[in-house]
């Protein structure tokens, strides 16, 4: 039989689940849209982020990239654990909120990464996300701004769950991962 913990986050899950598979997929839709549109119409010219030592520090890896799009799994994961429609109403202001505050910031000051003099196709899978995304919007990193946010929700659902400290390491581990990844 399974553990309390695992029983309660299984119950979580299918709790309002319809309500969370199509509002999680509305949000990020709507999300992209509005990021491309913010991206493809910014107000002035983009700000070059200068070149930092981290920057040499956390070296370009194409191996980072799987970790970088588990972003998107990683964020459903708070609002499929949400036990009841106030908390996951309570997710999505809040969730919402961080998203228009960066999305605000990209389009009054948008900033791009520097050019690091990498040959993208030598990199075909890499090619593609840097055509889409263009190195735009640099900062503040929504990616890892939203990482942080949901390690944060996810880590208080572990908690009040009591699931064991290596659930709550790993969600620690994952959101570190995705930070790298983001800068590699």
């Amino acid at each position: 039989m399974a553990p309390e913990w695992a029983r309660d986050l299984g119950r979580r899950i299918v709790i309002l689940w319809p309500l969370k598979a199509v509002g999680t997929s509305i949000f990020m839709a709507l999300f992209f849209w509005t990021y491309f549109t913010v991206q493809q119409n910014p107000l002035t010219e983009a700000f070059v982020m200068p070149q930092v030592a981290l920057d040499d520090w956390v070296g370009f890896t194409p191996a980072a990239y799987p970790v970088y799009v588990s972003l998107w799994v990683y964020v459903s994961l708070a609002p499929a654990l949400m036990g009841n429609f106030r908390a996951l109403l309570h997710f999505g202001l809040w969730v919402g909120a961080l998203c228009v505050f960066c999305l605000a910031l990209f389009w009054l000051f948008p900033t791009q990464t520097p050019d690091f003099g990498i040959d993208w196709r030598q990199y075909p899978g890499l090619a593609t996300i840097k055509g889409i995304d263009a190195g735009g919007n640099a900062c503040p990193s929504l990616h890892v701004g939203s990482a942080v946010f949901t390690a944060f929700w996810l880590d208080r659902v572990f908690t009040v769950v009591r699931a064991p400290a290596a659930l709550r390491w790993i969600n620690r581990l994952q959101c570190l991962a995705i930070t790298w990844s983001t800068m590699a």
